[in-house]
Formats: structure tokens, C-alpha cells, sequence
């Protein structure tokens, strides 16, 4: 029998789930990766050589019934479930008072309504294994900036963490919230260029969820904020 532990990550086709998804492969672990794109998904496992450690669950963060599938797809396949990567998420890049609102909803429902789901679809198998919930976050969810509509849910992102610490810490459950700075990854897209001055890169942000899925037994790191160096907000 495997007893290879077990991890779940949305959003997991690119950018830091994607890496956080090869860390963990490095590392032993058997890996379930999600995201809305087929061929996004398809290119991963390719790139990954289709290792029989990986596989990849076609779905919507936002819509329970998927998540819901990826979590049993997941325990059918590898009969466990020991942590789970709340990585799914986007931003429309605009403001509050001069952004278009048609966007606004997707992002809401992926960036908060996402991995509150997730919690809810994981939580019993997570209490079988004493597992870890690692949320993916933002400094934008710590620092107010003028009109910053994805910032704000990342600022519910920040108190959802805890939120959930503060139920599951007595199941044994471990909660992380990874709160990166500037990274660069497909975040991006939607201004046509990156920003400027030095950006993390997704291996980076990647170390430091590896290292608190890692922890030993009883210790639960519970918020780390990493910024690239000459970032000041």
C-alpha cells in the first residue's frame, strides 16, 4: 500500500500552483491539480511527463459540485487526503470607481467563495490524516490601496484563514495563508506587461508553501507574507 502523502491544488495548470504541484512531486507526494483549462492542464502533465503520481481534475473553483468531484476523485484515486492548495484566483486589474463591474463577479466568486469550498469539500478527510489548508493570498490582502476591488478579496482571503484556523485547529488541521508580493506569473496578463522592479518567481512563492506543508507534527505556521526586496507596500 501507498502511504505517500496526498495533495490537492486548484488552479494548478501554471504560475505558483503549478509550482508548488512540481515541488511537490519532487518531494514524494501524490499530486491532484485543477483548473478550468483542459489544455492548460494537458501542457502541465506533458511538461511533467505524466508521471502516475499526477492527475489533473478539469474544474471550477468557484462551483462546489467541482470541487466537490476533484476532493472524491482524488480519495478514489490515492485513498487519502493530506493537503489541500487554495491557489485559484485572478484579478481584474481595475478600481472601484472607474472599473468595468462585469468582471467583478467571477473574480469575487474564484478568489473568496473559491477557497472557502474548498475547506468545506476537504475538511473530513483532511480530519482523517490531520492534514494542512494552505490559502493563497496577497500582501493586496494587508495593504490598502486606492479602489483596489481584487485587493479587497484578498483581504476577505486573509480573514477567511483564520476564520477557518479557528474551527478546524482543534480537528488537527493546520492553516496556512501564503501572502505573496509581486510574482511573476500570468497574474499579469490582463495589463500587457509586468510591473516594474524586481518580481519573485513562482519556485519562489513555491519554497515557502512546500516548507509550511512540511512542518513537523504540532507545529502550525499560520501566515507568511514574502515580498520581493525593494517592494516597500
Amino acid at each position: 500500500m501507498n502511504d505517500a502523502p496526498v495533495a490537492l491544488i486548484t488552479g494548478g495548470g501554471s504560475g505558483i500552483g503549478a509550482a508548488v504541484a512540481r515541488q511537490l512531486l519532487d518531494s514524494g507526494y501524490r499530486v491532484t491539480v485543477t483548473g478550468r483549462g483542459q489544455a492548460r492542464l494537458r501542457d502541465f502533465a506533458e511538461r511533467m511527463g505524466h508521471p502516475k503520481e499526477l492527475q489533473t481534475v478539469v474544474g471550477d473553483a468557484s462551483a462546489f459540485d467541482d470541487i466537490q468531484n476533484a476532493v472524491d476523485r482524488t480519495l478514489e484515486a490515492y485513498g487519502r487526503l493530506d493537503t489541500v492548495v487554495a491557489n485559484a484566483g485572478f484579478a481584474t486589474h481595475d478600481t472601484v470607481a472607474d472599473g468595468d463591474p462585469a468582471g467583478w463577479t467571477e473574480m469575487v466568486l474564484t478568489n473568496v467563495l473559491g477557497p472557502a469550498l474548498l475547506v468545506r469539500a476537504s475538511v473530513d478527510a483532511l480530519k482523517e490524516t490531520r492534514g494542512r489548508i494552505v490559502l493563497i493570498g496577497s500582501v493586496a490582502g494587508f495593504v490598502n490601496t486606492p479602489g483596489n476591488v481584487y485587493g479587497a478579496t484578498k483581504w476577505a482571503v486573509t480573514g477567511l484563514a483564520e476564520n477557518t484556523r479557528r474551527q478546524v485547529t482543534e480537528f488537527g488541521i493546520g492553516v496556512t495563508l501564503v501572502a505573496p508580493g509581486r510574482v511573476e506569473t500570468p497574474f499579469w496578463d490582463g495589463l500587457g506587461t509586468l510591473p516594474p522592479g524586481r518580481l519573485l518567481t513562482a519556485d519562489q512563492i513555491a519554497d515557502s508553501v512546500v516548507w509550511a506543508i512540511r512542518q513537523p507534527d504540532g507545529v502550525d505556521v499560520n501566515t507568511v507574507v514574502v515580498r520581493p526586496l525593494g517592494q516597500p507596500n
